[in-house]
């Protein structure tokens, strides 16, 4: 059965923000659950110069129907100029879990 979950990423300035943007997503059923990681260290490139921070990883069980207000939701309280959204599919799971992601963030 097809359950169009997937996992979203995002990194986060830091815990304080993470678990804004996490309370939101959750209390708006944007999101079924979301895992807060801290302890990341990432090296990029911004603005043609690389730069390092410590960050905190954002986990979101969402599905692609709720994607659109995930990313209206953390474009609105991230802090970065462009937060990290990337929305990995979940091929496969627990069926009870996959059925509860999706019962959790239909739109109402």
């Amino acid at each position: 059965m097809d359950y169009d979950a997937v996992l979203v990423l995002t990194t986060c300035s830091s815990t304080d923000e993470a678990d804004k943007i996490a309370t939101a997503l959750t209390e708006k059923k944007a999101a079924a659950c979301c895992n807060i990681v801290p302890g990341l260290h990432s090296i990029y490139f911004w603005q043609g110069k690389l730069a390092e921070d410590d960050e905190v990883l954002l986990l979101t069980k969402t599905t692609k129907a709720a994607f659109g207000r995930v990313k209206k939701i953390i474009k609105e309280l991230h802090s970065y100029e462009v937060p990290e959204m990337i929305a990995l599919p979940i091929v496969d799971g627990s069926e009870d879990y996959l059925t509860w992601i999706v019962d959790q963030t239909k739109a109402k």
